[in-house]
């Protein structure tokens, strides 16, 4: 299907199609060579996974995150989007009854008590985004951050000065093929090391290592190594993770 296409059936614009593809969210798998985009039966599920994010209140950028988690899980992500939109509608429907009985309260036909006046309401933090995140997101950055924690402060003194000799390395590398030799010898040393501090499979390496780019801390903490270092280290693991599941 043509964007046009698209956007009429799912009811969006095309605009936000091209929008998804500019910031890598939701890329079209083929272009013609007049430069048509052409969306597959495959790209419409995962911009229907989008929709549901969307409408679950969950930003773009935490949307493209999850979708591209090696760890994602289409099926699982449909039964969650269900229990998620479940209880949103058990939500939406005490907000109308506090509606419905405010208008009686207004009338002088009930009397309601302060707290009855907010039943409904909860500004707290996403109550969805949680258990996403701990299911596709960074739940081994988590972890490892979890013992990092636990450690004495000389231990996570030294900790942080290996940090800053594996990133430099990885630094004066950054302008060679992230497939070269050396590109792969000094990001060898920091998945070792990583797995020293955390448990982190070929897949979940990978999967860190675009969320160099995806998340702005990490790229800024990144390159101020050297610019570019996260872009390097994300294509560099990527390779790494590739080569040795094979």
């Amino acid at each position: 299907m043509k964007v046009k296409e698209v956007a009429d059936l799912v009811g969006i614009s095309v605009r936000t199609l091209h929008h998804y593809d500019a910031i890598g969210l939701l890329s079209p798998e083929e272009t013609t060579e007049s430069g048509y985009r052409i969306y597959s039966n495959n790209d419409l599920e995962v911009l229907q996974q989008i929709l549901f994010f969307k409408e679950l209140g969950f930003p773009l950028k935490k949307i493209k995150e999850i979708i591209n988690s090696p760890s994602f899980d289409r099926k699982e992500a449909l039964e969650l989007h269900r229990k998620m939109l479940l209880e949103k509608r058990s939500r939406i429907d005490k907000m109308i009854a506090t509606i419905d009985k405010t208008t009686q309260h207004s009338k002088g036909e009930i009397n309601m008590s302060n707290k009855e006046k907010f039943a409904g309401f909860d500004f707290s933090h996403n109550p969805y985004e949680q258990e996403a995140r701990d299911r596709w997101g960074d739940k081994d950055v988590d972890e490892s951050n979890a013992k990092i924690n636990k450690m004495s402060t000389d231990e996570q003194k030294a900790m942080g000065e290996e940090f800053d000799r594996i990133y430099q390395e990885l630094a004066a590398l950054r302008h060679q093929s992230p497939e070269s030799d050396e590109a792969q010898a000094g990001i060898k040393v920091w998945y070792d090391y990583l797995n020293k501090i955390g448990n982190y499979s070929l897949d979940a390496f990978k999967g860190l290592g675009q969320m160099y780019v995806d998340d702005e801390r990490f790229t800024k903490n990144i390159d101020k190594y050297g610019q570019g270092l996260s872009v390097f280290m994300r294509d560099a693991m990527a390779v790494y993770a590739d080569r040795n599941k094979k």
